[in-house]
C-alpha cells in the first residue's frame, strides 16, 4: 500500500468534496458578477428580441431626422420650419 497525499476537502450539500489544488470555489459574488454581466431578458417572452427605438434622434428606419444645423440656420433666418430651409 502507497501512502497517498492528503488531499484538501470541503463540506458541501452533496458531501464531502476534494479540492483540487489551484482550483478556487466559485463564490456568491463571482456568480452575481456573472449574472450582472448578462444582458437583461424580458420575463414574459425570454426569446422575444427589442425592438429599436424608432422615435426623434434614433430614427434609422424612416430616416425622418431633421439636421440640428438645420435648425439653428432656419432659427437665424426666421423661417419656422427647418422643412423650408432645404427647398432653398
Amino acid at each position: 500500500m502507497t501512502d497517498a497525499p492528503e488531499l484538501p476537502t470541503e463540506t458541501t450539500p452533496q458531501g464531502e468534496q476534494i479540492v483540487a489544488t489551484g482550483v478556487k470555489p466559485i463564490t456568491l459574488r463571482d456568480r452575481l458578477a456573472v449574472r450582472a454581466a448578462q444582458s437583461i431578458a424580458p420575463r414574459r417572452n425570454p426569446n422575444a428580441r427589442q425592438k429599436p427605438c424608432d422615435i426623434g434622434l434614433f430614427d434609422e428606419a424612416a430616416r425622418n431626422q431633421l439636421d440640428m444645423l438645420d435648425l439653428i440656420r432656419a432659427a437665424t433666418r426666421g423661417i419656422p420650419n427647418p422643412e423650408h430651409s432645404k427647398e432653398n
